[in-house]
């Protein structure tokens, strides 16, 4: 019974009066399209002066009209350029406000590891002086691998903590036994002593957990508010389909052409050309809200008395601590060392004022947290507040952009245009996605076909979302390839100038050291640097295997 009524309405629509207001059979004058067209821009060459039969058209009802073929054509694409350019606006102020997040973080914690190493530097050469002075670069050298590691580099943080801890442990042995003489394999030596001798006590291990949960957090919650951004920047380039283009012409302008310029479409009528338009687009809607629910949660994890503020500005404390540790102890240390490596023959050099600084007693380090805890508090809160905010973002669209568009006030329901005409709008609103738009009136689509761009942006927010759920239990995470060309550096951070325009990590100067420690081979480390042949051996040798 419904869609018989429908059709009769539809039908008498067509045979009725152009302009519906006042019955009447005489030709009326366009004067109101003309100046409208004219006003956009378009030349009024062809336009007709009064109605005319409206066979021609091809998107608009056929009744009498104003609009040529050419008229409908521009005026079609003059509604897609105005849509999409909605759609662009809307996806800026989206990205806007995830880049000023980003910035805000980032420069936050940039600001954070400089003042940790300005600190470092500020307290230590006051404190250990000399020693401190000749073995500057193995502090500035961790310093800057927590950087690099933060902006997305190819670090492995644990390496880079285990590497730093057996390069002190060589650098304080060989100051505090300078009356000997000390070879290259005889530290080597030395340095593999660490993990059964454990010189520095605890810290190396508590500074590792802690240090480790902080920069896998922070990292991967600056690379999601990028990859965010990315999305939003390319869904909002993708182009609009024909199908829609006619749902938005009939919508917008076809009451010009019948010379009803001031009807506005009814409300279910333009959420359903909204939705078939954007039925891609709703479907980032679930790994959307997952991503932006992860993130709250990691950055609920950056305030308190073990948030980011704490961990990265009590780092030359933890230093501190372990060296005094190994110092107040050197004697017992040395002899386990002498009986693991061997003992040393004299013919060094004089000492280095170690047994000084031991003797001076244990100086704390000052952090300087000041005002920092509240700084993150508020940075939590602000971002915490944008990511809700964000969630419905593309299941809302058709509401947003049909908001000041649609008919409003008393009886609007029964005098806004419909697609046909002014009248009542009776087909039910559809759900949001592709699948729910099988039977949508207005916009004809095949739900068989979806978007392939914007599948491939569901399926890096899947990416991240994984990712940072396995920040959130201290699981360390590559970011190389998290978007197609989130980075022209394939740091997987930066997004458009954002990583011009942040601050950088200020890393102390010092001059050369006099007298420096040859340097040691890298601990470790350069042997792992050699194996990443052999996982991908592997897997050529497994998929050979699976083609068989």
């Amino acid at each position: 019974m419904d869609s018989f009524i429908i059709a009769a309405l539809a039908v008498c629509s067509l045979t009725a009066p152009a302009y519906g207001d006042k019955g009447t059979s005489k030709a009326r004058s366009c004067s109101d399209i003309r100046q409208f067209y004219s006003g956009k821009g378009f030349t009024l060459d062809g336009v007709p002066q009064s109605e005319i039969s409206g066979e021609h058209l091809r998107i608009c009802p056929q009744g009498y009209t104003c609009c040529t073929s050419d008229m409908e054509d521009t005026l079609a694409m003059l509604s897609r350029r105005e849509m999409e350019g909605l759609l662009k606006d809307a996806g800026r102020s989206l990205q806007t406000s995830l880049n000023g997040q980003y910035k805000a973080f980032d420069g936050y914690f940039l600001e954070l590891l400089n003042r940790s190493a300005i600190s470092l530097q500020e307290n230590f050469h006051q404190t250990f002086g000399l020693l401190y002075y000749q073995n500057a670069q193995i502090f500035s050298e961790l310093y800057t691998d927590l950087r690099n590691y933060y902006r997305g580099s190819n670090v492995n943080l644990e390496e880079v903590l285990n590497e730093f801890w057996a390069r002190l442990l060589e650098k304080l042995f060989y100051q505090t036994n300078k009356k000997y003489f000390i070879s290259e394999d005889y530290l080597e030596c030395v340095s593999k002593q660490i993990e059964t001798l454990r010189p520095f006590g605890e810290t190396p291990r508590v500074m590792k957990t802690m240090v480790t949960r902080t920069f896998v957090a922070t990292r991967s919650f600056v690379q999601g508010l990028v990859v965010g951004g990315e999305v939003v920047r390319k869904v909002s380039q993708v182009q609009l389909s024909q199908e829609c283009m006619r749902a938005m012409m009939t919508m917008t302008y076809c009451p010009h052409c019948r010379g009803m310029a001031s009807a506005r479409p009814c409300a279910n009528y333009c959420s359903n050309v909204m939705k078939g338009c954007l039925a891609n687009q709703a479907d980032l809607n679930t790994e959307w809200r997952h991503l932006a629910e992860t993130m709250m949660q990691v950055a609920g994890r950056f305030d308190g008395p073990s948030g980011v503020d704490s961990v990265v500005l009590s780092i030359p404390t933890r230093i501190s601590e372990a060296m005094f540790t190994m110092m107040d102890n050197i004697e017992p240390i040395n002899n386990k060392l002498f009986q693991a490596c061997g003992n040393l023959r004299e013919g060094g050099t004089s000492s280095t004022g170690a047994d000084d600084i031991v003797k001076k007693g244990k100086v704390t380090v000052e952090d300087r947290l000041g005002t920092s805890t509240n700084k993150m508090e508020k940075l939590v809160s602000d971002v915490t507040m944008r990511l809700r905010e964000m969630q419905p973002h593309w299941v809302s669209l058709p509401s947003v952009l049909c908001s000041d568009r649609v008919a409003t006030g008393t009886g609007a329901e029964d005098k806004c245009w419909n697609g046909m005409s002014r009248a009542r709008y009776f087909p039910e609103v559809m759900g949001d996605g592709l699948a729910s738009q099988i039977n949508n009136p207005e916009v004809e689509i095949d739900i068989t076909k979806p978007d392939m761009t914007i599948r491939q942006q569901i399926m890096q927010l899947k990416i991240m979302t994984h990712r940072l759920k396995n920040a959130l239990n201290g699981q360390d995470v590559d970011f190389q390839d998290t978007s197609d060309d989130v980075s022209g550096s394939g740091s997987g951070v930066c997004a458009d100038d954002m990583c011009a325009r942040s601050p950088r990590l200020i890393l102390p100067v010092t001059q050369r050291p006099v007298d420096y420690l040859p340097e040691n081979k890298k601990v470790k480390a350069s042997a792992n640097q050699n194996l990443p042949g052999i996982p991908i051996y592997l897997l050529s040798l497994l998929i050979l295997l699976l083609r068989r």
